[in-house]
């Protein structure tokens, strides 16, 4: 190689690395733990690290959770949940408590937790909780930034609330006509004023596979990031993906608001890989492969160019999430329950087919699954025992263009057996179904369809779990951690 390739090959070496990791420094992830066997804090620590993830945004301020964060290098998000948002709209001083005991205590000058922000509820705004949120956020808000000033540490960590795209609507569906619902546009216009006025940013959650799943009419390939679909024109810009043109519906709607130039936050974005047609690993590939490169571009939108600040939704598959909205709310995870990745991925943006490392020192329950006995012949009579199993498991991945859509009716009910049985950390008891049931050593996973050996949950949670299990196949409370 000549001295100038070998010049212009350390220049563009340097480049891509600069590039990555500037991009890692702004990815970050949501971690759920709304699973009936979490694992063990510090196994997930270790995995965002791995996988070069250097933020991270919290539902609560669990205290285990967060001291697991520790001298990781990692920003956290910690969280108060929308049920005590009453409380801290009431009483400043239950706010300068909640900060003591879950901001405060985390922070030291090395070796502490690297808190950015107090998410202020979770999308306390939607539509379907018909206004329960709507008397208490801001004042919540309020008194929880005011209780981050008066500790010292308000110049570093910001308030904000973690809001849905359905804040906001467009008229015409294009984004120059975005304006705050006008249900809560006078108390959204406080609110962004407020974050303004305190350097705080707007947290927005914008889901491109919920335009998918909510109209059949949606143009498919909007949803993603590579130009297959026909462009939509507004004010001279072209948008060439519902991303785009959500988060610009936002910022017209600030502009109107008065707040032209605050800062817009990702709060969660991504695409489930189960649970429906259009929820499977190969959209989620496509999805996140363009999500990435655009977020590595740092071309930010038509609107607003730049960098995006985002993360991604979510880390784990949680299967104790209501499946109110749709069965695909089990299967956002980028990794498995079991932290295990289910498909190539590049953090970086850069294009590079890898598998993320997975979650190292999991333990595994023994190598056993429940299916039907094969001489159940009659299964016109095992109808009660899937439903009962199903209504207290995950049966998720079972229905129409789901993983395990492909089964027959023997294996369909082998499948909820089994996750009844994993469940219940594969008591004897909990694979009887009145004798139609027996535990085998050899896999039973069809095709496509995974059986899951479940995990020994994490410490604590696992002691009290098993002491909430009883007798003649009663299981484990699948709300305990909810």
């Amino acid at each position: 190689m000549t001295r100038a390739g070998v010049l212009a090959w350390a220049v563009t070496t340097i480049m891509i690395i600069v590039v990555s990791a500037n991009h890692a420094q702004g990815l970050g992830v949501n971690w759920g733990v709304m699973a009936s066997h979490p694992l063990h804090p510090n196994i997930v620590v270790n995995l965002l690290k791995d996988n070069g993830i250097k933020k991270v945004k919290l539902f609560d301020a669990d205290d285990w959770t967060v001291s697991s964060l520790a001298g990781s290098g990692i920003e956290v998000m910690v969280a108060i949940p929308n049920d005590l948002l009453k409380k801290m709209s009431s009483s400043y001083d239950d706010c300068k408590d909640w900060v003591k005991e879950n901001v405060t205590k985390h922070l030291r000058d090395k070796g502490g937790v690297d808190i950015r922000y107090v998410g202020v509820g979770n999308e306390p705004f939607l539509s379907s909780y018909n206004g329960s949120y709507m008397k208490t956020t801001f004042p919540a808000l309020k008194n929880i930034q005011k209780a981050l000033d008066e500790a010292g540490i308000g110049d570093k960590i910001k308030a904000t609330v973690p809001l849905n795209a359905d804040v906001y609507d467009s008229a015409s569906n294009t984004p120059s006509d975005g304006n705050f619902r006008k249900d809560i546009r006078d108390l959204m216009v406080q609110i962004v004023r407020f974050l303004h006025d305190n350097k705080a940013p707007f947290v927005v959650n914008i889901y491109p596979y919920l335009s998918l799943y909510q109209n059949e009419n949606f143009p498919h390939e909007f949803a993603f990031f590579d130009a297959g679909s026909k462009p939509i024109s507004d004010k001279n810009l072209q948008y060439t993906n519902v991303f785009d043109a959500n988060y610009d519906t936002l910022v017209w709607s600030l502009k109107k608001a008065g707040v032209p130039d605050l800062k817009i936050l990702v709060g969660e974005v991504g695409w489930p890989t189960d649970g429906d047609k259009n929820a499977n690993i190969n959209y989620a590939k496509k999805f996140y492969d363009g999500l990435l490169k655009k977020l590595a571009s740092d071309k930010g939108t038509p609107l607003r160019p730049g960098h995006i600040e985002t993360y991604l939704f979510g880390l784990l598959d949680e299967d104790e999430k209501s499946v109110e909205p749709g069965h695909f709310e089990r299967h956002w995870g980028i990794f498995r329950f079991d932290g295990q990745p289910k498909f190539p991925m590049d953090f970086s943006g850069q294009g590079r087919d890898k598998m993320p490392v997975g979650a190292k020192g999991v333990q595994y329950l023994d190598k056993k699954w429940c299916v039907l006995d094969n001489n159940i012949k009659n299964l016109s009579t095992v109808g009660p025992e899937v439903n009962y199993a199903c209504s207290l498991s995950d049966c998720t991945s079972l229905g129409t263009g789901t993983s395990c859509s492909d089964l027959d009716e023997k294996d369909q009910i082998s499948y909820a057996f089994n996750m009844y049985f994993q469940m219940n950390d594969q008591s004897v008891e909990a694979c009887d179904f009145r004798g139609m049931a027996k535990i085998v050593s050899q896999n039973a996973s069809k095709g496509g369809c995974l059986f899951p050996i479940q995990i020994e949950s994490a410490g604590e949670r696992l002691n009290l779990a098993s002491a909430l299990t009883v007798a003649a196949g009663a299981l484990v409370s699948l709300f305990l951690f909810i």
